[in-house]
């Protein structure tokens, strides 16, 4: 769902939502009231989460990354910055993990290291 935010636009998180829930019928309520609060939480606020990247991110701005990579990060960014409850190591953890399954060879380095910078 993260990733969907990049292709579109902001009023259509909600729509975006409902087409996810439609597509994974087995996904509990509850697991997807946590997706949604997360994927809400994010989009809400991209612009400040891409500002603190940019802010660590040598030579790699938010534009420039790769799609999968920003979601990853964006998503860790999100729960450093606004979720107290969640302990920034995990966060680091959680994203490296992700990185590993879906993204590329170097993705996982590559998150790690723009993390770090801001932990």
């Amino acid at each position: 769902m993260l990733f969907r935010i990049e292709f579109h636009d902001a009023k259509e998180l909600e729509e975006q939502l409902q087409l996810y829930r439609e597509e994974n019928e087995k996904l509990s309520a509850k697991d997807f009231e946590y997706l949604a609060a997360k994927c809400r939480g994010v989009s809400a606020c991209v612009a400040e989460l891409d500002e603190a990247i940019n802010r660590v991110s040598e030579g790699w701005k938010t534009s420039r990354m790769g799609k999968v990579d920003l979601a990853i990060i964006r998503l860790a960014v999100y729960e450093m910055l606004k979720e107290e409850d969640i302990p920034v190591a995990v966060s680091i953890n959680e994203a490296v993990e992700l990185a590993k399954k879906y993204g590329t060879d170097s993705s996982a380095s590559f998150v790690n290291g723009v993390l770090a910078k801001l932990a």
